[in-house]
C-alpha cells in the first residue's frame, strides 16, 4: 500500500471515532432562537463585525448572516468577500481551513469561528508530514492542492483549487506539460483525471460526506422520479457522478438547478445546500441523494457533523469573549499566499471570477 493510499486508511478510524462523538446540537425553541439571534446582532455592530457562513451549516446560521450584512457562499468566496469587506473582524461560520483561508487574504483582520473542533475529514486525512514526504517522491511534478486542506498543506503546493475551477486550470498545467500530483480527495482527483487526461498522481483522502452516497440507492430513485435532473458534487465517488445531469461545485449546483426546467432536483451534496437551493427554487422539489440503505450504512447522513458543530449558543459565545481566533504563522502564511494568489489570478483572467465577486 503506497504513502498516499495508508496515510488516509491509517486516520480513517480517528475520523470514524471523532464523527461519533461529537456533541449534539443544543436544542432551542423559538423564543430562545430569537433572543440569541437579537444579541448576536447586537455584538456584530457593536464589535464591527461580519457574520460569514457557508452553506452547509444550520439554516438559522446562514439567514442570521444574510440578515446581518453577512454572506453565504462556498470557502472561497467567503474568503473574497472577507478581504473586500469593511469589518476588522471575520466571524466564520464553516470547519477550521476556512477560517485559516480568511486569514490568508486577511492577515490584519481578527478571524474568530464558532469553535475550532470543527475539522474536514479532508484536511485530517492529509496531514502536512506525510504529505509532504509524498510530493518529495515525486520532485519533477507540480503540486496542485484543493482548497479544503490546512494552510501548512497550501503552502506546500504550487498550486491552490477549487471544485468550480479545478478543471480549467489542470488544463492549463496539462499544456504547460506539467505532471500533477493532486490532493487529498480522490473522487474530485479521479473527476478531473476523467475530463483532462491529466499525467496525475493521487493523495487517497475523501469527504465523509461526499463518499457516501450510493450508486445502487440512486438508481433506485431514478426510478422513481424519472423526470427529476441529478445534481451531483464532483467529491462524490465516480459511480455515482456517471449518473449526474450535472456535474460542480455548490455554487454551481445552484446555478445549474435554478437554471434548469426540471421541476425535481436529486442533490447529491450536503443538505444544508438546500436552505440556499429553496430560496432559488422554491417551487421546486429537492431530494437528498441516498448515504445509506441496502448497500452501505450511513455515518454522515448527507450533513457534515463538523458543520453542524457551529451553533448560535457557541457563535454568540464567541462574539460575547472575543474566543476562538484563527491564528496563522506568518511565514507559512506569505507561502500559502503565493498558490492561492495564483490561483485567483488565473480564475479572473480566464472569467471564472470577475472584479464584482465577493
Amino acid at each position: 500500500m503506497s504513502l498516499a493510499e495508508s496515510v488516509p486508511h491509517k486516520l480513517q478510524s480517528r475520523i470514524d471515532n471523532i464523527i461519533e462523538n461529537v456533541a449534539p446540537t443544543p436544542w432551542l425553541n423559538d423564543d430562545q432562537k430569537a433572543d440569541y439571534e437579537a444579541k448576536i446582532t447586537a455584538l456584530l455592530k457593536e464589535k464591527n463585525a461580519v457574520l460569514i457562513a457557508h452553506y452547509y451549516v444550520e439554516d438559522e446560521l446562514q439567514a442570521l448572516a444574510e440578515s446581518t450584512g453577512g454572506y453565504v457562499s462556498d470557502s472561497l468566496d467567503m474568503a473574497n468577500f472577507g478581504a473586500k469587506h469593511e469589518a476588522q473582524t471575520l466571524v466564520v461560520c464553516g470547519v477550521r481551513f476556512m477560517g485559516e483561508t480568511s486569514k490568508i487574504l486577511s492577515p490584519e483582520k481578527t478571524v474568530l469561528m464558532p469553535t475550532l473542533d470543527a475539522e474536514c475529514s479532508l484536511d485530517l486525512g492529509c496531514p502536512i508530514d506525510e504529505f509532504s514526504q509524498f510530493c518529495d517522491q515525486y520532485p519533477d511534478h507540480v503540486v496542485v492542492v484543493y482548497a479544503n486542506t490546512s494552510v501548512e498543506v497550501k503552502a506546500r503546493a504550487d498550486w491552490i483549487v477549487t471544485s468550480s475551477n479545478a478543471v480549467q486550470i489542470i488544463n492549463h498545467l496539462i499544456a504547460e506539460g506539467k505532471k500533477i500530483i493532486w490532493g487529498p480527495d480522490k473522487h474530485l482527483g479521479q473527476y478531473i483525471n476523467n475530463k483532462t487526461g491529466a499525467d496525475m498522481i493521487l493523495w487517497q483522502g475523501n469527504c465523509v460526506v461526499h463518499d457516501e452516497f450510493k450508486l445502487y440507492e440512486l438508481e433506485a430513485l431514478m426510478d422513481e422520479y424519472p423526470d427529476a435532473m441529478v445534481l451531483v458534487h464532483p467529491e462524490s465517488p465516480e459511480a455515482v457522478i456517471a449518473k449526474a445531469d450535472f456535474v460542480g461545485s455548490t455554487k454551481q449546483i445552484i446555478a445549474a438547478g435554478s437554471a434548469s426546467d426540471a421541476q425535481t432536483l436529486i442533490i447529491a451534496t450536503d443538505h444544508g445546500l438546500f436552505y440556499k437551493m429553496s430560496q432559488q427554487v422554491p417551487n421546486k422539489r429537492l431530494i437528498p441523494a441516498p448515504t445509506g440503505g441496502k448497500s452501505a450504512t450511513c455515518k454522515s447522513c448527507a450533513h457534515c457533523p463538523w458543520m453542524a458543530m457551529n451553533t448560535l449558543v457557541n457563535l454568540y459565545e464567541t462574539l460575547r469573549d472575543g474566543t476562538n481566533a484563527i491564528e496563522v504563522d506568518e511565514a507559512t502564511r506569505q507561502k500559502a499566499l503565493i498558490p492561492l494568489n495564483r490561483m485567483l489570478d488565473f480564475s479572473y483572467q480566464q472569467g471564472i471570477l470577475t472584479a464584482g465577486d465577493a
